[in-house]
C-alpha cells in the first residue's frame, strides 16, 4: 500500500503530462488531500520506456496501454486501500472510514493523527461539495 498525508493513496488509470508528452492510460496513485500523482510502481519502468520512446520520436501524446489488461488492473488494485472507477462518493466515504480507523491507533504519535485530523478535514468537506452538487442537479 502507497501512503501520503497520514495515509492511503487512491488508485486510478488516468492520463499524465511529463515532459511535454501527454501519456494515455497509466495507472496513477493519487492523494485526495494533497493532490500529489504519482505513476504506480508497478507500471513505472512502462511509463519510463513509452515516455522515452514517444521523446525520440517526437510525439506528443500517446497510451500507455491499448486496452487497460485486467490482470494488470487488479494487481494495481491490490497495493491501493481504494480504486476510483466511477463513484466518486463510495472512495471518499471508504478513505473517511479508514482514516477514522487510523486515528484510533494514532493516539500515541500526535503528529501522525494531526495529519489524520487534516486529511478528514479536506475528505469531510469534498464530500460535502459532492453531496450539494448532486442536491442541487436534481
Amino acid at each position: 500500500m502507497i501512503y501520503c498525508c497520514g495515509a492511503s493513496m487512491i488508485g486510478m488509470v488516468g492520463s499524465l503530462k511529463q515532459k511535454s508528452v501527454k501519456v494515455h492510460q497509466v495507472p496513477l496513485l493519487f492523494c485526495p488531500v494533497c493532490h500529489n500523482v504519482e505513476v504506480h510502481p508497478a507500471a513505472k519502468e512502462q511509463f519510463d520506456l513509452v515516455l522515452e520512446y514517444a521523446l525520440e520520436d517526437r510525439v506528443k501524446e500517446t497510451s500507455l496501454y491499448e486496452q487497460v489488461d485486467p490482470e494488470l488492473m487488479a494487481t494495481w488494485k491490490e497495493s491501493c486501500f481504494s480504486f476510483q472507477e466511477d463513484d466518486v462518493e463510495a472512495v471518499l466515504r471508504e478513505q473517511i472510514d479508514l482514516s477514522l480507523d487510523l486515528l484510533l491507533i494514532s493516539k500515541p504519535d500526535q503528529s501522525w493523527a494531526n495529519e489524520l485530523k487534516n486529511r478528514l478535514r479536506v475528505l469531510s468537506k469534498r464530500l460535502i461539495q459532492l453531496e450539494r452538487q448532486k442536491e442541487s442537479s436534481l
